[in-house]
């Protein structure tokens, strides 16, 4: 059971609305292929009533009516009323399962509260609707007070519900523990479906439910991404993989669909997905290390069962400082681009240079390398080079650039202010020129662009167009920032006019 849309929503900072509700029930009922939805909790407001009745009114057109779900209470018929009239015909009632909740939080006997359920479930009966039982804060229960969890359950098994519900409410399990508990739920009622529901406050849910499915629990409670109260709930994906991979069964799940679910949900919910959640997150199939890469060109060396494709992704290989020949070939292939050994030598080069930067280099950054590596690199020839350099900005101050060059051998250094840091740094290079009585270009214009889908932090490619005796030629510069791109082309400009 999924329960995104009841449990997902208690998450800090999260209300989905009533179109964006009916979306995600739509993708998980539909495409994703979940077994039972929880969609909301009864009266909460005028808003979600009106939600839970559009997602209604769709499962029933769909034939997915009886997979919905709602949170009810022990208040009698109102919460079933409120059920009943949105469109559903599951109600998840909410029940207490530690001694300490019935005695602190509802001031009542086991005896009461017991009779109390029963009356609740008559009425559900008597409306049509199925009855699950959440057993609250069972963990502490079945922990500190074991008796009054087999008092509850002597009291309700010979009722008309469906599953007993074992939530770990506070998050207090460890894989052992659940293993231990769910167990003995299981062998002392061998003939009552059991859930179990984690909550990550230990980061130990996926764990948890692991221990509750080998335990005998035969159905277990997820949210998309982990969302939830606190530190969340058990995300669907990694659940879905530990079950198949780890545990051996099967599910009506569709793994290939998890990646559209988890970004719909991301967006929807305003809550980013960590890079490196496993199965979802940005990064979990990007092998940064070129030695990984390199294994991956023979015989796929550090591939492990959770291939890419099976959740609707593909493997990627960064491009940074750790990146070897093998990472950048295997982007280049994708590509369609082929180097010669020397052009790989520079271009990896460059790479790493800009992965010192703590920089970020894309698959789509690549063609914007080459080219700047390969068709205008001037380094082999350079006659003038740029030994120091220094910019600096001070509000309600000019920005002041200090330059120390080499020409031909030779070391110049002047300082000069500018309107910005690039115009103070052209300023003092103009002044060396000056006194040399070498001929400098007028700059005729300036361009900035980014690689299309790159990351804005990470290249920057300026482009200035020079004019020099009446002919124009032009210099790119690419670096993560854009003054240091303005005056590599610069320097190449130099070093063009120089050769001329």
């Amino acid at each position: 059971m999924d329960t995104t849309l009841r449990d997902g929503e208690q998450t800090s900072g999260v209300s989905f609305a009533s179109r964006e509700k009916l979306s995600i029930a739509r993708i998980l009922l539909s495409e994703l292929g979940v077994n039972r939805l929880e969609i909301a909790s009864a009266r909460v407001s005028d808003g979600e009533y009106d939600a839970v009745k559009r997602v209604a009114e769709w499962a029933e057109k769909t034939g997915h009516i009886e997979k919905l779900e709602v949170l009810g209470f022990v208040d009698g018929e109102v919460s079933l009323n409120w059920i009943k009239n949105a469109g559903c015909r599951v109600v998840n009632l909410l029940c207490k399962g530690s001694y300490k909740h019935i005695t602190e939080q509802l001031k009542k006997t086991p005896e009461q509260h017991i009779l109390d359920i029963c009356s609740v479930i008559k009425l559900a009966q008597e409306k049509g609707i199925a009855v699950n039982i959440y057993l609250e804060d069972w963990s502490n229960g079945i922990k500190n007070s074991p008796e009054y969890v087999f008092q509850m359950m002597e009291g309700l098994k010979d009722q008309p519900i469906k599953r007993f519900m074992l939530p770990d409410t506070l998050g207090i399990l460890n894989p052992q523990d659940t293993y231990e508990y769910c167990r003995t739920m299981v062998e002392k009622y061998p003939d009552i479906h059991f859930d179990f529901h984690a909550h990550n406050d230990y980061d130990l849910a996926v764990a948890n439910v692991f221990s509750a499915v080998r335990a005998g629990i035969k159905g277990v409670h997820t949210t998309v991404n982990g969302l939830g109260e606190r530190a969340g709930n058990a995300p669907l994906s990694s659940v879905l993989a530990v079950l198949k991979d780890h545990l051996g069964f099967k599910t009506t799940l569709r793994e290939e669909k998890i990646n559209r679910v988890s970004k719909l949900v991301e967006t929807y919910s305003g809550i980013h997905v960590t890079p490196n959640k496993p199965v979802v997150g940005e990064h979990v199939f990007t092998q940064c290390a070129g030695v990984h890469a390199d294994g991956d060109n023979k015989n796929n060396l550090y591939y492990n069962d959770l291939l890419p494709e099976r959740f609707g992704r593909i493997r990627e290989y960064a491009l940074g400082k750790t990146s070897g020949k093998a990472n950048i070939q295997k982007n280049l292939e994708a590509l369609g681009i082929d180097l010669d050994e020397e052009s790989m030598r520079k271009v990896t080069a460059r790479i790493i240079e800009l992965g010192d930067k703590k920089e970020v280099v894309t698959q789509e950054d690549l063609p914007y390398i080459i080219s700047d590596v390969l068709k205008h690199d001037t380094k082999a020839d350079e006659k003038i080079r740029i030994l120091n350099y220094s910019l600096s900005l001070t509000q309600g101050l000019k920005p002041v650039a200090i330059l120390k060059i080499e020409i031909d051998g030779m070391e110049y250094q002047e300082s000069s202010s500018g309107d910005g840091q690039y115009d103070a740094f052209v300023r003092a290079l103009r002044k060396i020129y000056a006194n040399l009585k070498r001929p400098f270009p007028v700059l005729a214009n300036y361009s900035v662009t980014i690689p299309p889908g790159g990351r804005t932090d990470a290249l920057v490619q300026t482009i200035i167009t020079w004019n020099l005796e009446g002919t124009e030629f032009k210099t790119r510069g690419l670096d993560a920032d854009q003054t240091e791109a303005a005056i590599k082309a610069t320097i190449k400009m130099l070093n063009k006019i120089e050769t001329n």
